[in-house]
């Protein structure tokens, strides 16, 4: 992945291939961002005009390239827009400056080295820029010749280090900063890569795999029920969704924990490795990027991944119900009803809502632990991508207030979330006259009905909340700011943000 430095040396005299410069949108014209102050007077204070001259604005997401001043030893300044200026005396918000640094590492794909002289006020903006740079410059070349991810059609590899001016590489905050968002990001593009994997190689057997070798290097107890033991377990939704497959079921168990912790988390993801929707086969067209379709169990095995690597003081338990979900002979078939691990009966009147069905199997086994609070994440109706869009997940809970600060702090490490709601009178479409209740309701408010299956297998006084990540998890379209074509790593920063805040005693 690409290398993160802080330096405090000057732009002029730093070896590097480019150096990249803030700039905004002001009232009258582009203004030169803080932190190119040496830059700028290298052009003679005339840089903001230079740039408008080519057509620059300082938009979020614009980049604009030109040669460098003289004397540099860099070849090329690259300014990227941050969007409008703050007021006065308020500083460029993280998210801006995490967009800005994706925006031009994506735009430096196959340079060696960068400096970037963005705004940086503290070690908090040093951590943005860290973060939005690493992510950014991701790409997913495991099955091409050569090249990377977005670079791929001109053969380019991303940018392979970058030094961060305005930092200070002595300071313990900055280098606090620095090794976090190295964990984050790290992690976040192993999600990536997991969802990315195509399915032909990633089944519920290889995912456990992968879980069991980083329990290993990072100190995490993982333990893995395969389909005999899931049998004996008596798991009727993990085994039902996978009863059409040739690769069997699992339920991964990844459980961090701290000697100095007083909370514990438990973190439940959907890993449905690919899904045709069983015997009620989706059409042509929805097939395609079925293979995303666990990216919520990615996003749960790489924050307590995180977890650990940031010696958090919480205990963290990950559980990934993984399955695929395949129409064959053996396959369930609608009018089923599977016994769940509760001992609840459900009766499936579509194949096609299943990962309810393995996510409902581990909250209840979650749920015997007794943990402080219990999310789960998943991909889990495309209702919620018609309510929200393809970039903001939904946000159901059985508590207010912590719907409330899942909300803020996903918003506070840059990730769109919006609070749903539960409507009771939408559980009663999902009663049966066969079993305890069906697996489908309302056809309208599709996404809040999954919630409130889902509530039906939290344990009695758990607080719980379900992240419907089914928009953001796959990016169909184009890159924008640090987000790739392909598999996001949605929700795991909001999760590594709920482990953090509980680990402080901040999260109720």
């Amino acid at each position: 992945m690409t290398a993160l430095t802080l330096s405090t040396a000057a732009a002029s005299g730093l070896r590097a291939d480019a150096i990249v410069v803030g700039v905004a949108k002001g009232p009258k014209g582009p203004v030169v961002a803080p932190g190119a102050e040496a830059v700028d007077k290298a052009y003679d204070g005339g840089l903001a005009g230079i740039l408008e001259t080519l057509g620059a604005s300082g938009s979020e997401g614009e980049v604009t390239k030109l040669p460098a001043p003289s004397g540099f030893k860099a070849p090329v300044v690259v300014a990227v827009g941050l969007g409008a200026v703050p007021e006065e005396d308020a500083g460029f918000d993280a998210e801006a400056l995490r967009r800005a640094a994706g925006v031009a590492a994506r735009a430096l794909a196959g340079a060696k080295k960068a400096a970037f002289a963005l705004p940086i006020q503290d070690a908090a903006d040093a951590g943005a820029v860290a973060e939005g740079a690493r992510l950014g410059a991701y790409g997913f070349d495991a099955y091409k010749e050569t090249g990377r991810g977005d670079a791929a059609k001109s053969g380019k590899g991303p940018l392979g280090e970058v030094t961060l001016l305005g930092g200070k590489p002595r300071d313990a905050a900055y280098k606090a900063a620095i090794a976090r968002a190295t964990a984050v990001t790290e992690e976040l593009n192993r999600a990536r890569d997991l969802v990315n994997t195509p399915p032909n190689d990633l089944n519920p057997e290889s995912f456990a795999a992968v879980a069991t070798a980083a329990g290993k290097e990072h100190g995490i107890k993982v333990t893995v029920l395969d389909e005999k033991a899931l049998a004996k377990g008596g798991y009727g939704g993990i085994l039902g969704v996978g009863a059409g497959a040739v690769a069997g079921p699992r339920l991964v168990k990844l459980s961090y924990t701290s000697a100095k912790a007083t909370k514990h988390l438990a973190f439940v993801g959907k890993g449905i490795t690919y899904d045709s929707g069983g015997i009620s086969l989706k059409p042509a067209g929805h097939n395609e990027t079925m293979k995303c379709d666990m990216a919520g169990a990615a996003a749960v095995f790489a924050a307590v991944v995180t977890a650990a690597r940031l010696g958090l003081e919480v205990n963290v338990t990950g559980w990934l119900a993984l399955a695929e979900n395949m129409p064959s002979g053996s396959a369930t078939r609608p009018g089923d009803v599977l016994r769940m691990y509760s001992g609840k009966t459900v009766e499936v009147l579509n194949t096609d809502a299943e990962g309810r069905l393995v996510l409902a199997d581990a909250l209840w086994k979650a749920s015997e632990e007794k943990p402080d609070a219990i999310v789960d994440v998943a991909t889990l109706t495309g209702a919620m991508v018609l309510a929200l869009g393809n970039r903001t997940f939904g946000v159901m809970a059985n508590d207010d207030a912590f719907r409330a600060s899942i909300v803020e702090a996903a918003e506070e490490v840059g990730e769109e979330s919006w609070p749903m709601p539960l409507p009771e009178h939408l559980r009663k479409g999902m009663d049966s006259p066969t079993a305890d209740m069906a697996n489908m309701g309302e056809r309208m408010g599709g996404g809040l009905v999954a919630g409130l299956f889902l509530r039906e297998f939290v344990g009695e006084g758990i607080t719980w909340a379900h992240l419907d990540i089914a928009g953001p998890a796959f990016n169909e379209a184009g890159p924008f700011g640090y987000t790739p074509k392909g598999g996001t790593g949605s929700a795991v920063r909001t999760l590594v943000r709920l482990a953090e805040l509980t680990a402080a005693g901040d999260l109720g």
